[in-house]
Order: structure tokens, then sequence, then C-alpha cells
């Protein structure tokens, strides 16, 4: 399977995002401890959703959300002088809950095995 231009990208954008987060260019209070996972961009590069995580209620992760969207103005400026891109997609963030799913998911089969065993 060959690597798409559009993951590429993905994986460029990824990378300054998350570099972004964790040198706190990103001046928002309300941005907690996050951690960017993914970027999903359209065939046409036009569109990404930039998916994060982040420990904490849903709440914390609510505003989370809401102060990298306000961001966003400002990470596609940056991402502009960072990257050789001809168009900068459209950003949207989106909270991503595989880590979740998956420690409910681990947690179901050690109860499983508790219970064979018992």
């Amino acid at each position: 399977m060959t690597y798409k231009r559009n993951e590429r990208v993905g994986d460029l954008i990824k990378e300054e995002i998350a570099s972004m987060v964790l040198h706190g260019e990103i001046k928002d209070p309300r941005i907690g401890f996050v951690t960017i996972t993914h970027v999903k961009l359209t065939p046409d590069l036009k569109d990404a959703k930039v998916y994060f995580s982040q420990i904490g209620t849903g709440e914390g992760k609510s505003k989370s959300r809401d102060g990298l969207n306000s961001a966003v103005g400002y990470i596609r400026r940056t991402l502009a002088k960072r990257l050789s891109l001809r168009h900068i997609p459209a950003i949207s963030f989106v909270y991503d809950d595989s880590l979740e799913y998956s420690e409910h998911i681990e947690k179901v089969i050690r109860e499983i095995k508790e219970g064979e065993q018992g």
C-alpha cells in the first residue's frame, strides 16, 4: 500500500501542531495538557480534523477543544510560515476517545479472566 500525500501532509501538520502545544506557543488558558494523536485530511487537502487526547474530566476536555478551536487562525498562520504548502487546510479539533475505549476493553478482558480463574 502506498503512503498517500494526504497522510504525509497530515503527519507534518500533526508534528507542527504538537510542537506548538508542547512549547506553549498557543496561549489560551483553557487548553490543558493535550496530546495531538493524529490528523485526518480530506483527499483534496482542504479540510483537516485534528484529533487530541487529554486526561481529565469531560468539562476540561470540552474547554480544551474550545480553546484549540479558537486558536485555529493562529495555528493556520503558523503552519503557512513553517510548511511549504500551496493551501493550508481548514482545521477543526476533535476529541479522540480511542485511548479511553482501549482502556475500557482491557478492563473488561481482565474482569473476564479473573472470573474464569475464580
